[in-house]
């Protein structure tokens, strides 16, 4: 998975400022924050430098740390973002969001496509069929793959589904109905109410 970098800028200082000078310099400083996972994050200086901060450690490879043993500011950089929502933390990564391409947080072992929450679904929401612009609601988001789901009774996976071969195999599939019923005289007939299953790559959440 890609994972991307914070905007290489300054950060603004509070209002109230009584910062001691490392953690001043950490934020009026521009620098990015790239997080590589298992704690280690990529620091892109102000002097043009790279520098690796390993957080859980409290370690850098700057001069800084590695010659005075000071908590430089490269780490409070790294901790500031993550405070302030702009760096995931230990344990997650940043990635661009399918739909819009925003950066949200996910688990470092997180595979497929990632949502952000205006674009994430869930049962109960309205999407839209990407290839036929038909609209659905969504019964359930399950965790099984497209490759693996197999579909009744054509035999093969979701992701080998003839409509379903430029899409995504490797994604979660997606329940959906079509959102009117037809009711009979005895009542709802049930083929109307029957879920198909979608990669979710291609739904998209209704506006």
């Amino acid at each position: 998975m890609k994972t991307t970098a914070s905007p290489k800028a300054p950060l603004p200082v509070p209002s109230d400022d009584h910062l001691e000078e490392r953690s001043r310099r950490a934020r009026t400083e521009p620098m990015s924050v790239l997080a590589l996972g298992d704690g280690l994050y990529e620091i892109d200086s102000a002097s043009d430098h790279t520098y690796l901060v390993d957080l859980p450690a409290g370690r850098c490879t700057c001069p800084d740390h590695v010659f005075r043993n000071a908590r430089c500011k490269h780490v409070r950089r790294v901790a500031i973002e993550i405070n302030e929502g702009r760096t995931p933390p230990p344990g997650q990564i940043a990635a661009p969001c399918h739909d819009c391409e925003t950066a949200v947080f996910v688990d470092e072992d997180h595979s497929g496509p990632a949502y952000c929450d205006e674009h994430a679904i869930r049962p109960g929401d309205t999407v839209v069929d990407r290839e036929t612009g038909d609209r659905l609601t969504v019964v359930d988001v399950s965790v099984l793959r497209a490759d693996a789901v197999r579909i009744r009774p054509e035999g093969t996976t979701v992701a080998e589904y003839g409509t379903n071969e430029s899409y995504d195999s490797d994604v979660p599939v997606v329940g959906a109905i079509y959102p009117h019923a037809t009711v009979a005289k005895n009542g709802v007939v049930p083929e109307s109410l029957k879920v198909y299953v979608f990669p979710r790559t291609r739904l998209e959440k209704a506006t």
